[in-house]
């Protein structure tokens, strides 16, 4: 196995591609990579967080059967299933909030660094996290 891997596309299972893509960027900063209509009602659909590269992009999959669509919302069932990094949480807090997004549990301090529970547009958890000083984004 080569030495230089990183993990670059997660799935996403989602119940209506357009709702998700109103959701990501707009409600929550992120880029539309890209849209892709792969024929019979399947598309090809990334979004990732702005900011420096590097990290793992979402690929927003509809569900495509009725077991699938048993997953929407509650991939990991019921923990957190998403950690999204941020250099400031305070502001990305007021933001989430203005944008209407489901705080679970508002900002605390952790020991390891501050953080907020926020919940996507199907329930799916997140964590938004601060690294404190001494680490980047």
């Amino acid at each position: 196995m080569s030495v230089n891997q990183r993990i670059a596309l997660l799935t996403l299972v989602v119940a209506d591609y357009d709702d998700a893509i109103a959701f990501y960027p707009q409600k929550l900063n992120f880029q539309l990579l890209e849209d892709t209509d792969l024929g019979a009602g399947k598309r090809w659909v990334r979004v990732a967080p702005r900011g420096p590269g590097g990290g793992a992009e979402l690929l927003l999959a509809r569900a495509a059967s009725p077991e699938q669509a048993t997953r929407v919302g509650n991939q990991t069932g019921g923990r957190v299933a998403l950690f999204l990094y941020t250099d400031n949480l305070a502001r990305d807090y007021q933001q989430l909030r203005a944008a209407g997004v489901t705080i679970v549990r508002p900002p605390m301090t952790q020991t390891y660094r501050q953080v907020l529970v926020f919940a996507d547009l199907y329930g799916n958890l997140w964590d938004l996290l601060e690294p404190p000083p001494a680490h980047s984004v």
